[in-house]
């Protein structure tokens, strides 16, 4: 019957030969089966013609319009019962597709619109027909049902405390599953007296909290979580039922409503910790650093009623809310990578939203989309959006064009669950069901718990200045633990006693938490480098020691060869068949290394060593100009091989994967990933390095600010192409200037090599340094088949990473001007130099600009006579690129030997021309002012 429910566009599908013919079949089995007017039915047929007729002559002869009313012209042998069916299961499909929009969700109980298909009068059912029986099957296991019975299920599962968006999802095994989990259990759960009890005490604490902070601490910002207190039992039943489910790690990610009750009363922070802060007593610990305590994250563990060890981690988290999104997720999937889990069912991902934050953040989209890509999958994710209905002073009419805040998530295969915060019963139950469902699918799941905002925005804020009426509603109602009081009093579940002891326990354990913190021997706890962590260092490089970055030339050789080795049945495209020969003359010594090749040498030495590597971006199998090719094709049947992940038995995993068109969810992916893996190479790579910008609140909030803020590392790598070569404003600079005007206390390591050895012993670094920092690398894009640009297989033996390289082809008493650059302008200088042959100008080449090694330079400029000018020469208009940098650092005079100039484009306000024969035009100019007579 569910069966032809789904495939009907009309009823008179539903009127069919295959519909009659199953419900005859039912009545021969059991006539009590169907309803009374098929007994009828069926019975005179039977009695007349031997049986019923159901052959080829059996058709509707009109349709019925429900808006009119009518009844319809049907063949002779059909009664009118087949009508009265036809309309109840229009009305019960009605209730699945409509019945949220009348589902009392909302505690303020705000007016909805009346739905009239949910009426039976709607399908000219009327109340003669609420006694009469009707075929159940597509609802119930019960065989037949009163048409009233039918209502009362209905509205029941779909029109109370919980409303369910389910029917836009394609797949009809997954309707069916949550159809007959929440029909065959009317949608509500059976909590025993210890589970109400634990749903008591924990509103109790997230009450008393609230409460408590207030009178406290007047007026301080708490971003209170009053109105909407039922998150913490949510919590509580997500974490007990997802051990239930053999899930030992949950990683936590929300913005700053309630999040002090969360660290409270879910993650198990000392309230004392948080008086601390609120008191702000050391204000010496965090000049220039730290951040507000409602940006704070934690980590714990967790036992479960059953005994489960559940590991719980909150994520630090800006003001910019919806962005850890991604972070939680990259977090998720490197704690299932460490644990080999590959079903993707240990460790699970929880977000907190804010309702206008989730209708109105870009990177929520993003963050969705990734949710079912392979390289992203992290088996769902349970998304919680905590609905105050307001967004600081906006209302939703204002701030969406969507019915729901949560509309945006239908985008996915998954249901949408809106529940009555009030009710929370009604929270438990869905929250059950959405775990069950993600177990079940391994698809994102979204609860919408209704609740309100009882104070403003923040404790200081008036909101009734712009929602006067809406808050002379919130001051009416009782807290939302006072009113399940109400409830288990009324049921005799709990008694006046229990429930005050339970208060009175808390209010003292408070007490005493203030006291503590206010204790002049109090001691800060530190979460500071634990776990995976151990051994991995921040602070300052110059205090970390050199690494030996040079690798066996045999052994390069082997792997180099090793990935130009196919399966026998592979057909790779015969541009392939020649890239790998030139690779394989690579490995032999008889060619130089590009770029491309040197990249995923450094890996394969990486992987074959124990480290993995994860790499993501746009196009980066292939890579945007076609110069890597980690990942081959088969041109006769499509499928693929990469040779990286085919080197040895016992090594490490690689992943390079093509990333969605996102900068800012597949970034915050990588950097969460990062921060569960200090011990791999992690990458993200950007189509080009000027798109990096559409990420730049993770760059800002996240990346370059996470140890200063936190305390929190990340080894990150950023791939950024970048180069002026004609291509214009949007495909040249990757901005190099706006990353070192955020490089302060060696939080980053900003770096342009110039040769492929030196990328390779720059990437091994990364890894094989305990140092963990941000690397941001300005890549190549011409330089990747520049003739000039390669490097031999010797130079990956030997050697490390060269933060600056001096000029050893001239003689330095006869140098009269040393040019000082980075990057794909050296290229330029030097070819002009020889074409000039100008062995008076030296060329001097800073790989790493961040930590500026001051040092290397000065050992570079030694040999030069003191006088000789140094001219900085760049790509970038004057206002852009490193040269600010380099002169707020250096001054007039370098070290107090040589005057200190620039030689570059005139500023600008954008990057680059747009027209190539003008970018010549100005490139020819700088080629020509380096080398004016000196």
């Amino acid at each position: 019957m569910a069966e032809v429910m789904e495939r009907r566009s009309g009823w008179p599908n539903a009127l069919s030969l295959s519909f009659v013919e199953r419900l005859y079949a039912a009545y021969s089995a059991d006539p009590a089966s169907v309803g009374e007017d098929w007994q009828a039915h069926f019975a005179a047929l039977d009695a007349g013609a031997g049986g019923p007729r159901l052959g080829p002559s059996f058709r509707p002869h009109g349709v019925f319009n429900p808006a009119g009313g009518a009844s319809v012209a049907v063949a002779p042998d059909v009664s009118d019962a087949v009508v009265r069916q036809d309309r109840v299961d229009q009305l019960i499909r009605a209730y699945r597709v409509r019945g949220h929009m009348v589902a009392k969700v909302d505690p303020l109980e705000l007016p909805r619109a009346h739905q009239k298909e949910l009426d039976p009068e709607f399908y000219g059912l009327g109340a003669a027909d609420l006694e009469r029986k009707f075929s159940a099957r597509t609802i119930t296991s019960a065989p037949v049902m009163t048409l009233r019975e039918i209502l009362e299920l209905l509205q029941t599962t779909y029109c109370r405390s919980i409303g369910v968006q389910f029917m836009h999802i394609d797949d009809l095994e997954v309707k069916d599953w949550l159809q007959t989990r929440m029909e065959g259990t009317r949608n509500h759960i059976l909590l025993g007296r210890d589970e109400q009890l634990r749903i008591l005490t924990k509103l109790t604490d997230a009450v008393m909290l609230e409460e408590f902070v207030q009178k406290k601490y007047l007026g301080a910002k708490s971003f209170s979580l009053e109105g909407s207190e039922s998150l913490i039992p949510l919590l509580m039943f997500a974490i007990e039922h997802a051990g239930d489910h053999g899930v030992d790690d949950v990683v936590l990610g929300m913005a700053h409503r309630g999040r002090l009750n969360v660290l409270v009363n879910i993650m198990g922070k000392s309230a004392r910790a948080i008086f601390r802060e609120f008191d702000d007593r050391d204000p010496q610990l965090f000049l220039g650093s730290g951040d507000v305590k409602y940006h704070m994250g934690f980590s714990s563990d967790w036992t479960t009623a059953k005994g489960q060890r559940v590991h719980l981690s909150l994520c630090f988290n800006p003001s910019h809310l919806e962005y850890v999104n991604a972070v939680v997720l990259g977090r998720v999937r490197a704690k299932q990578d460490r644990a080999g889990d590959a079903l993707r069912e240990k460790k699970l991902g929880i977000l907190i939203h804010g309702d206008a934050a989730f209708a109105g953040e870009g990177i929520v989209q993003e963050t969705l989309n990734l949710s079912q890509l392979e390289g992203y999958r992290t088996g769902g994710t349970l998304h919680v959006i905590v609905n105050n209905q307001i967004g600081f002073t906006t209302p939703p009419t204002q701030s969406r064009s969507t019915t729901y805040a949560t509309d945006v998530a239908k985008m996915l295969q998954s249901p949408i669950f809106h529940v009555n915060g009030e009710d929370p019963e009604a929270v438990a139950q869905v929250v059950h069901l959405a775990l069950d469902f993600r177990r079940e699918f391994q698809r994102d799941v979204v609860i919408d718990m209704y609740g309100y905002r009882r104070l403003g925005h923040n404790e200081g804020d008036e909101p009734a200045f712009t929602q006067p009426l809406l808050y002379a509603a919130i001051a009416e109602r009782k807290s939302v633990r006072d009113g399940y009081l109400e409830h288990l009093l009324a049921l005799g579940g709990v008694t006046h006693d229990e429930a005050e002891r339970i208060g009175v326990e808390r209010r003292e354990y408070l007490e005493r938490e203030l006291s503590q913190a206010r204790k002049s021997d109090f001691l800060r706890t530190q979460d500071w480098l634990g776990g995976n962590w151990q051994g991995f260092s921040g602070g300052l490089e110059e205090d970390v020691r050199e690494v030996h970055t040079g690798f066996d030339r045999e052994r390069l050789s082997e792997l180099l060869t090793a990935q130009t080795v196919l399966p026998p049945d592979f057909h790779p495209h015969k541009k392939i068949e020649r890239l790998l020969e030139q690779r394989r003359e690579m490995a032999a010594g008889k060619r130089p290394l590009d770029w491309g090749t040197a990249e995923l040498l450094a890996f394969a030495t990486l992987v074959t060593s124990g480290m993995r590597v994860r790499m993501s971006g746009q196009d980066a199998e292939r890579g945007t100009f076609s110069q890597r090719h980690s990942v081959l094709h088969d041109v006769e049947d499509g499928h693929s091989f990469m040779p990286l992940s085919a080197l040895s038995p016992d090594q490490a995993p690689i992943e390079i994967v093509n990333s969605a068109l996102s900068e800012a969810g597949v970034l915050g992916f990588e950097y969460g990933y990062s921060l569960d893996w200090p011990g791999g190479l992690v990458l993200w790579e950007a189509q080009f390095g000027d798109f990096g910008n559409a990420a730049q609140v993770i760059i800002d909030q996240f990346l370059v600010s996470a140890e200063d803020k936190w305390k929190r590392l990340s080894g990150l790598v950023l791939l950024l192409p970048h180069g002026f070569e004609g291509q214009g404003p949007e495909h040249s600079s990757a901005r190099l200037e706006r990353f070192l005007m955020l490089a302060a206390e060696d939080n980053i390591q900003i770096a342009q090599p110039s040769t492929p050895a030196q990328h390779f012993h720059l990437l091994r670094r990364q890894v094989l340094r305990p140092w963990r920092k941000p690397l941001v690398v300005f890549s190549p894009k011409s330089l990747l088949r520049h003739p000039r640009c390669i490097s031999s297989l010797d130079e990956c033996v030997s050697g490390k990473f060269a933060r600056v390289i001096g000029d050893d082809r001239v003689v330095p008493g006869a140098v009269k001007r040393v040019l000082m650059c980075s990057g794909r302008v050296y290229y330029d200088l030097v070819q002009r130099r020889e074409e000039l042959g100008r062995d008076d100008i030296a060329v001097v080449r800073i790989e790493q600009f961040y930590p500026l090694p001051a040092g290397l330079v000065r050992e570079a400029l030694e040999p030069f006579r003191e006088g000789v000018p140094v001219v900085w020469v760049q790509d970038e208009p004057e206002n852009m690129g490193a040269w600010r940098h380099l002169a707020a650092r250096f001054g007039a005079r370098l070290f107090d030997r040589h005057p200190l100039s620039v030689l570059c484009r005139a500023e600008s306000a954008s990057p680059a021309t747009g027209s190539p024969s003008a970018h010549k035009l100005e490139q020819q100019a700088i080629l020509e002012k380096a080398f004016a007579p000196t």
